[in-house]
């Protein structure tokens, strides 16, 4: 797990695009302001970014790679064409799988089952129905939480570019392989259920 995953407060922010296909977002240290992570959609084909710009986006495929600023890999998101509930694979900086996402049918505000590397459950990701945030609960018990930030009355109205704060839990070890995957659900969210 890359050293970056041992901090517990992420800023998500989107970027702006009236006109665009991919979904490219920068993560920062919320504290301080430093740039710790640039998250690209770099291979989509001519048919995705078609369908990007239809009534058919929520259904297309995606494929994010988080990476530091100076080019390491630490995160990959990946998810093919998907008609009814989604089915999300996240992978580690060597390419292995650790987990994933699988939405939950019937769910009000959104609701995900976070898996392990066996697909075995390990949280659920919960959202509520009339707002933008979210948490990862074991039981009664959260494990982090990502709530989105106010982007100004111009960039909501006129764009879909979000701002997101992921706040994970001080309890949670640094090394636990939960928290790749709490970062990983981040971009999973906004592609699945709010774009």
């Amino acid at each position: 797990m890359h050293p970056v995953l041992r901090r517990n407060q992420f800023l998500v922010k989107e970027h702006i695009g009236l006109f665009k296909a991919a979904n490219n977002f920068d993560i920062f240290d919320p504290q301080t302001g430093e740039e710790i992570l640039h998250c690209r959609e770099d291979r989509l084909g001519i048919v995705t970014k078609v369908l990007r710009f239809t009534d058919w986006k929520r259904w297309t495929p995606f494929d994010i790679e988080v990476r530091t600023p100076l080019g390491e890999p630490v995160v990959h998101v990946r998810r093919g064409v998907s008609f009814w509930l989604s089915s999300v694979d996240v992978m580690d900086e060597t390419g292995q799988t650790i987990g994933g996402f699988e939405q939950k049918f019937f769910s009000i505000g959104g609701r995900f089952m976070v898996l392990g590397k066996r697909r075995e459950p390990l949280c659920q990701l919960e959202g509520n129905w009339i707002g933008w945030n979210f948490r990862f609960v074991v039981g009664d018990r959260e494990l982090a939480k990502i709530s989105k930030n106010w982007s100004g009355l111009g960039k909501e109205l006129l764009t879909s570019a979000d701002n997101y704060v992921l706040r994970i839990s001080d309890w949670i070890p640094a090394d636990d392989p939960v928290r790749p995957l709490i970062l990983a659900a981040v971009m999973c969210v906004d592609m699945v259920l709010k774009e």
